[in-house]
């Protein structure tokens, strides 16, 4: 599985998200790659799930994958909760 967590420049907040999946994956023991991009770069990449903060919402307005969108970097359960529904929605999609 590929999750990429996006921001605007594929920095800050992106690396921020990008080690809360991460922390996601081992704990439920879901094998998977997190890569960090800007919302700019995702589109021309293959992705099972795209991560990033609420703000980005219109930039990601009919992405092709699940999209978690995260309205508090810093909330770890926020995160869980949404990066797992994103990911069951993929497994869903049959993933």
């Amino acid at each position: 599985m590929r999750i990429a967590a996006l921001c605007g420049m594929g920095f800050g907040t992106s690396m921020m998200l990008k080690l809360a999946v991460e922390d996601v994956l081992a704990a439920e023991g879901i094998k998977g790659e997190v890569l960090s991009w800007d919302v700019g770069s995702f589109r021309s990449q293959q992705v099972d799930v795209v991560v990033a903060s609420s703000d980005m919402r219109r930039q990601l307005e009919g992405a092709e994958v699940p999209v978690a969108l995260i309205d508090s970097v810093v909330n770890k359960d926020e995160i869980r909760e949404k990066v797992l529904a994103a990911i069951r929605e993929h497994q869903a999609e049959g993933g």
